[in-house]
């Protein structure tokens, strides 16, 4: 079973959670496609949902299939959200912000009663930091920050986007470090690094998630809080 059947299965499983008159947030990348795209067939045949999208690309899709979207103020609080990972261990622990999408995926969780993560099997962890952990900063400060998690021995990368910097739907950098060999575990490392001026979230999603279900070959595997 491919990576894209995985995250087919995931998602199909998770709209399962989604009823008429919800909020529900929508997550973004590629997991999260197959989740919008059942649910646009959803709300076709019927469903009434309002939702809030993680994204401008996620916001896009949503509308090009019929689903009413919300801005978070006026939706104050949703049911259920469903987004993908770019790493999710055993202790629901998870690395996101691939995408780029990680300041708006975080705030979405935070006002969340019940967050699905979606993922195929690939993205199943015994320890977070294979993937790079990505770091919303602010331009004004991108450069010092580097030079810091430089000191920190946590070698920086900033993101691009062919010659030019990447840039967030806020209009921020993002700078991808490695934190495989990081002498501290997530949550010290997670105080660490928002204490630095100009780093405004990192992709480290350690207490929101409720439920994980990852796509394995035909099924699926369910974690739960």
């Amino acid at each position: 079973m491919s990576a894209v059947e995985e995250k087919k299965i995931a998602a199909l499983e998770a709209v399962t959670y989604v009823k008429n008159g919800m909020n529900v947030g929508l997550g973004t990348g590629s997991t999260a496609y197959f989740m919008i795209e059942a649910i646009g067939e959803k709300v076709k045949q019927g469903l009434t949902i309002k939702a809030v999208a993680t994204s401008l690309e996620t916001e896009k899709h949503a509308k090009q299939l019929g689903i009413p979207i919300v801005t978070l103020a006026e939706a104050q609080r949703l049911d259920v959200t469903i987004d993908g990972a770019d790493e999710v261990d055993d202790q629901l622990q998870l690395i996101k912000g691939g995408g780029g999408a990680l300041l708006r995926e975080k705030i979405v969780a935070y006002n969340t009663d019940f967050n699905i993560i979606i993922a195929d099997a690939s993205k199943r962890v015994s320890k977070l930091g294979k993937f790079k952990l990505p770091l919303e900063t602010i331009p004004f400060a991108t450069q010092l920050i580097i030079k810091e998690l430089e000191s920190m021995g946590l070698s920086p990368k900033q993101r691009k986007n062919g010659s030019d910097n990447y840039k967030t739907d806020e209009s921020n950098d993002i700078v991808d470090v490695d934190i495989w060999n990081a002498d501290m575990n997530p949550s010290d490392l997670e105080q660490t690094l928002k204490q630095i001026p100009g780093i405004v979230e990192t992709g480290l999603f350690l207490h929101s998630t409720d439920l994980v279900i990852i796509g394995e070959g035909e099924s699926t595997i369910v974690f739960e809080k």
